[in-house]
């Protein structure tokens, strides 16, 4: 009985074996290709964007390729060379904004003459100007790209957007929806599906947000048409054409990957950043200056606040609409 037993048990354990082998190595139990693998799951038939998500460029610096520059520059000793100016000189190498490839295709962004000129002036003024360091609403496609991450929230008729700056959200209606009768900072998106790429149609905008902290900048009749398309479960391929008859000449592009956060306990944390600029921007005008005086170990900063003259006094943002006509 002893022998029987292991000779049964002998040849089951080789059965088990030829069947795996079988298994192995039949035609018919092919192994899934990867496209299959790193396709994305699908929200009622369409694919599932369900996720945190960040950009991974410098286009908020600067939607065109640019070098190394320093976030606000002053001549140097030598001919031709920028140093740090004093509002970042305790920064060092933190207060360059870093090179990058941009994201325009074509590198052209085709402002109108007065545009342009006004784009350069915000450059300047950056720190006076860029509506990001006054916290508000980043607007569209410039929130796709900041250096916060982002969440999607999918449904049938509905896709919502929660961006960590600011707090901001954005809704895009997939059904039908009366006309906006306002504006927004973030606009109002009205999407379809094309297949398995959303396509969403943007406006109503404010005069009031840029597309990056070079001065690139909008009116109030901006209008962006986007373009999500899955590259893979975990990629998807960005575009949005911006067109504004008040600024550009033509339409123009922009594209980019936008990447999902997969750490396992990837979240959204707090960005609420009006209560942290309240100093920066009201500050001047409190009876007694607060932000005084700092000291490091090899310079000491001193801060003067002014208020401006006149109306100048209530102006919060500098509009991107073009200037009246004389």
């Amino acid at each position: 009985m002893r022998y029987f037993g292991k000779s049964c048990a002998i040849a089951v354990s080789a059965a088990a074996v030829t069947a795996g082998l079988f298994t192995l190595f039949s035609p018919s139990t092919a192994p899934v290709s990867a496209a299959v693998q790193d396709s994305p799951g699908r929200v009622a038939g369409k694919p599932d964007f369900n996720g945190i998500w960040e950009a991974n460029n410098t286009a908020n610096w600067d939607l065109q390729t640019h070098q190394a520059r320093p976030m606000v520059p002053q001549p140097g000793l030598l001919p031709g060379s920028v140093v740090l100016a004093a509002p970042v000189l305790g920064l060092g190498s933190i207060g360059w904004v870093p090179g990058g490839l941009g994201i325009v295709e074509g590198e052209e962004i085709p402002y109108k003459p007065w545009a342009a000129a006004r784009k350069k002036e915000n450059l300047e003024h950056w720190m006076d100007r860029d509506p990001e360091i006054k916290c508000f609403q980043p607007g569209v496609p410039r929130a796709m790209y900041m250096p916060h991450p982002f969440q999607i929230i999918q449904g049938a008729t509905k896709i919502t957007m929660v961006f960590e700056f600011a707090n901001t959200e954005r809704t895009i209606h997939l059904n039908k929806m009366e006309p906006y009768p306002n504006t927004a900072y973030m606009g109002y998106s009205v999407g379809h599906w094309e297949g398995d790429t959303l396509v969403v149609n943007a406006s109503n905008f404010t005069d009031a947000t840029w597309f990056d902290r070079s001065g690139n900048f909008h009116s109030d009749a901006l209008r962006v048409t986007e373009r999500y398309t899955p590259a893979g479960k975990d990629v998807i391929h960005y575009e949005a054409t911006i067109e504004d008859p008040q600024v550009f000449t033509r339409p123009w592009k922009i594209s980019m990957p936008i990447y999902r956060r997969l750490e396992p306990n990837a979240e959204l944390t707090d960005f609420r950043c009006v209560e942290m600029v309240e100093e920066t921007l009201y500050g001047h005008l409190r009876k007694q200056q607060l932000v005084k005086h700092w000291e490091g170990q090899t310079m000491n900063v001193d801060i003067t606040r002014k208020i401006p003259p006149g109306e100048t006094v209530y102006d919060r943002y500098v509009s991107g609409n073009p200037p009246p006509a004389k």
